[in-house]
């Protein structure tokens, strides 16, 4: 999982747990997620990077922007 881009559904923040959408195994699975920096907070909508997994569905994510 570390490593693949998500998009956040439930705002991800301090004293939360937030929801990503996923693409696995051909379809969109959720994932609990907080974020990786504890002060951050990412709104619904925004893509998201895996940069920690803790199975079996708790991501730790930074914000993700694509290059170009």
């Amino acid at each position: 999982m570390i490593g693949r881009v998500g998009r956040v559904t439930g705002r991800v923040g301090p004293g939360l747990v937030g929801e990503i959408m996923v693409s696995v195994r051909g379809g969109v699975e959720a994932f609990y997620a907080h974020p990786q920096r504890p002060d951050e907070e990412i709104e619904p909508g925004v893509q998201v990077l895996i940069v920690d997994f803790q199975p079996p569905r708790t991501a730790y994510v930074e914000r993700w922007s694509a290059l170009g």
